[in-house]
């Protein structure tokens, strides 16, 4: 089945939040944010501003009627400096004015005196100084600190990995009309509706009854609009419940790669033992969190960190130590992975480093240590694995022998380009780590006609979704799907939802729709058989018939649709899932937080250009754990999407903020994301279709974030080709790799003059 939403999108017919009638006498807001990254106010004029024509209020702190706090795990978030500013773009003043224009214009002649305050950037100083967002969390598997002894081959390390820009293409907006009652309804691009909802309630310090947050598709998200689309919200709902009029925000982009937050930087140590076996005895690492100035969602992402320390691999003592520094940068938020790259970023960077102390291929080490069914993660979870299977049809498929020898090949005879070959297998965990949020809710009602009308929590950011549910309710009903038509995520009619996001939207909304139509074709079934006067047991419903025993009766769809309303026959349900199994002590850290984990492996093969340090990713040959996909349109889409995500992240996509804490990778002239000659030459894709059971909807496993992490092989890939070209090359582990980091890799430091560093791995190799 085709995906319901491609034709109104290549048609420009379907609708955003920017695309919503104007309603009369609407007004438009604009932020006044913080030019500095850490100071206390001193003086805040709006006087000049406040009289610029078509402003009509300009709003701070001191107008919040409720709590001036939107921060969700942690209270540290203000929706407005007060007196103190903790990052570059933090809102102060918020302007109302009758155009855009104009609010926008006022907002420059706003000024503030800040005094100015030391300034962190750094995670690892943060550390040092005790600026955390929470308390440091471990995770602990066998004894770690005893099986050193026990090791043949000990390296250590550090790898480091910058931030990432969502730069989803429809920027973070809110649009808010009072209703009668003191009522708000507000339209969002939210992941969370919910969220959003209680952000606001709780700014302006009314019942979430009062206000209904509505959201009709995003122009994606990625995770950048799980918890920070709460800020526009919260803003545009203040200003519309003092002004009783329509206001509405929506960013420039500039203003939004400014004031919003990203992919969080981490720093990390690693320290690795091997057994003369090469088996994996002992892992130890340490990741310093750049959480930014306030929480967000960086303790729960530091702690998926955590959960994904080992990869895709089995060892037996782990020690995994995560800490979530603040920084006086934006505030840090989810992102495609949600803390799960940068783990494996640094488990990879552990085997590579020593592969190449050993003089082996990386992959030797990694095909040694796979999961298998039945192996702990250090979280006590046990594995039910593919990774084998995964990397063995791989390995089968792309005939991996020609092409290691294509490779060499290529490079005996090239003396000024070189190609780099490199395996990365997956093993993503799909759950909430947050075990109450695995729940979900589904409106679905049966109209007089046969039509079907389905409401869900999910929200559609191009992912595929309100397809997924369509199908589910149209399997399950067994009738043509174009009968079905899903709503608009409405708080109002599901409410108390869970993001959009962790992988875990069609499975969660999935089941909830799943269980709504089961309980409609429940009650059909007893119908049928009264009309029939037949055993219920031998009544099915079948593409659209009524069959009694087998065989077609007199009834189809509709007219048992109509004989159920006659004889009042509810043909509604509000149904509920919750993910069963899945459970976690934060207590002793051990638990079973997924309802089951995606595998696959991927080939990357790249090759680098010596004088210039260009690159081109050539091709990612990928084997996935699909389980039994109920639309591979849809999952392939998202696995070549997510692999070119990837992709971007461990290459071109170089976040810089300098020192005092200012963007300066703020235009898409200086921050750079793949585009259509960027991307690999080809992408292949095969199944790894399994029939297990698992909890996922129809056995169709996730793909929404999984993929993502192919794109780490890229970074290996081109690392091996820059050694190709220089064995004694020092580059380190430091992604993204960029061109500039490639052409200083590829050749010795320079002697005299300016002195260039890299960032380094530090190791030793210990052999008994």
């Amino acid at each position: 089945m085709k995906n319901i939403d491609s034709g109104n999108h290549t048609t420009g017919k379907s609708l955003y939040l920017d695309d919503i009638p104007l309603v009369a006498g609407t007004l438009f807001g604009a932020a006044f944010i913080s030019p500095v990254a850490h100071g206390h106010i001193e003086r805040l004029d709006l006087a000049e501003a406040a009289q610029h024509p078509g402003v009509v209020r300009i709003f701070t702190h001191r107008d919040i009627t409720g709590e001036n706090q939107i921060g969700g795990i942690i209270p540290d978030e203000p929706l407005l400096a007060e007196y103190e500013v903790d990052f570059c773009g933090m809102p102060i003043a918020f302007v109302v004015a009758e155009t855009d224009e104009a609010a926008r214009a006022a907002v420059r002649k706003i000024t503030v005196d800040i005094t100015p305050l030391p300034i962190i950037t750094d995670p690892r100083v943060a550390q040092a100084q005790g600026e955390l967002i929470v308390p440091p969390r471990t995770f602990q598997l066998g004894d770690p600190e005893r099986a050193w002894d026990q090791c043949a081959y000990v390296v250590e390390g550090s790898a480091d990995t910058n931030g990432q820009e969502h730069l989803y293409i429809e920027t973070q907006c809110a649009y808010a009309i009072p209703e009668e009652n003191e009522g708000l309804k507000i339209y969002s691009s939210t992941q969370s509706p919910t969220a959003s909802q209680r952000a606001a309630a709780r700014v302006l310090g009314v019942p979430m009854h009062q206000l209904e947050v509505d959201v009709i598709r995003l122009g994606g998200g990625f995770g950048g609009k799980e918890d920070q689309a709460n800020a526009w919200v919260a803003l545009c709902a203040l200003a519309a419940h003092h002004l009783r009029k329509p206001v509405k925000y929506v960013l420039h982009r500039l203003e939004d790669m400014q004031m919003t937050g990203k992919r969080h930087p981490y720093s990390s140590d690693f320290k690795l033992g091997l057994g003369k076996d090469l088996n994996i005895i002992a892992y130890e690492s340490t990741y310093y969190q750049n959480a930014g100035a306030a929480a967000d969602l960086s303790p729960a992402i530091m702690e998926r960190t955590l959960f994904h320390a080992t990869g895709t691999y089995f060892i037996p003592n782990v020690k995994a130590t995560a800490f979530s520094c603040r920084t006086h940068l934006p505030p840090n938020t989810a992102f495609r992975g949600f803390g799960g790259p940068q783990a494996k970023f640094v488990m990879e960077a552990a085997i590579a480093k020593a592969a190449e102390q050993l003089g082996i291929d990386a992959c030797v080490i990694q095909k040694q240590n796979l999961n298998k069914t039945g192996d702990e993660f250090p979280y006590g979870q046990k594995a039910v694995s593919e990774a084998h299977a995964c990397w063995h049809k791989a390995e089968t498929l792309y005939d991996v022998e020609a092409l290691r020898q294509q490779v060499q090949d290529f490079n005996a005879t090239n003396t000024v380009r070189k190609k780099g070959l490199a395996f990365m297998p997956i093993c993503f965990g799909i759950s909430f780590t947050n075990t109450s949020m695995n729940q979900a809710r589904a409106l679905v009602h049966v109209y007089y006609d046969g039509s079907v009308k389905v409401s869900t929590g999910a929200v559609e950011m191009g992912q595929g979704v309100n397809t997924k549910l369509l199908q589910v309710a149209a399997q399950t009903f067994s009738i043509n799907p174009s009968r079905v038509r899903l709503q608009t995520t409405s708080t109002n009619r599901i409410a108390n939802t869970s993001p959009s996001a962790a992988s875990a939207t069609a499975d969660l909304n999935g089941k909830a729709v799943q269980l709504a139509c089961q309980a409609i074709v429940q009650r059909l079934k007893e119908v049928a058989a009264q009309e029939l006067q037949v055993p219920e047991a031998g009544v099915e419903l079948h593409d659209e018939k009524v069959l009694a025993h087998g065989e077609e009766s007199a009834l189809d769809w509709k007219k048992l649709v109509t004989a159920a309303f006659l004889k009042r026959v509810s043909l509604s349900e509000h149904a509920h899932y919750a993910t069963p199994e899945v459970h976690f002590n934060k207590a002793t850290e051990k638990g079973h937080p997924f309802a089951y984990h995606v595998y696959g492996t991927a080939i990357t093969i790249a090759t680098i250009d010596c004088i210039r340090g260009t690159y081109t990713v050539d091709a990612v040959k990928v084997v996935h754990d699909f389980g039994r996909s109920m639309n591979p349109n849809i999952d392939r889409g998202q696995i070549e999407g997510g692999i070119v995500q990837g992709i971007g992240w461990m290459t071109m996509e170089e976040l810089l903020y300098d020192q005092t804490g200012r963007l300066r990778s703020n235009t898409l002239s200086t921050y750079k994301v793949p585009d259509i000659y960027s991307v690999p030459k080809e992408i292949a894709i095969e199944a790894l279709q399994t029939d297990n059971d698992n909890l996922a909807i129809f056995r169709s496993k996730a793909v929404g974030e999984p993929p993502f992490m192919y794109g780490i092989g890229t970074y290996f890939a081109l690392r091996n080709a820059i050694k190709a070209f220089n064995p004694d090359s020092p580059i380190g582990f430091n992604a993204p790799m960029t061109p500039e980091k490639v052409l200083l890799a590829l050749y010795p430091q320079p002697a005299t003059g300016v002195k260039v560093t890299h960032a380094q791995s530090v190791s030793h190799v210990a052999v008994s």
